[in-house]
């Protein structure tokens, strides 16, 4: 059987310990919609690179501490 790979975000978390930042707060110093925040916390929505790059700056973190690889089997 096949691994699938599963992206999973800390992002609301992220946005808790830093003052508990809004959706719109992020999306506005990420330079994203808002709507993309939402897709993303509800891990609809894998970013592009640049993106992923943005959100971390915003928290003054790496990437990897934002986004996260999972391995997943197939059934």
């Amino acid at each position: 059987m096949a691994d699938t790979l599963i992206i999973t975000n800390n992002i609301r978390r992220l946005r808790f310990f830093a003052n508990e930042m809004t959706q719109l707060e992020l999306s506005e110093k990420a330079g994203i919609s808002r709507q993309t925040v939402v897709a993303l916390e509800a891990g609809k929505y894998i970013p592009s690179l640049v993106i992923a790059f943005r959100i971390a700056d915003v928290f003054g973190v790496g990437v990897e501490e934002v986004f996260e690889r999972k391995e997943a089997e197939d059934k």
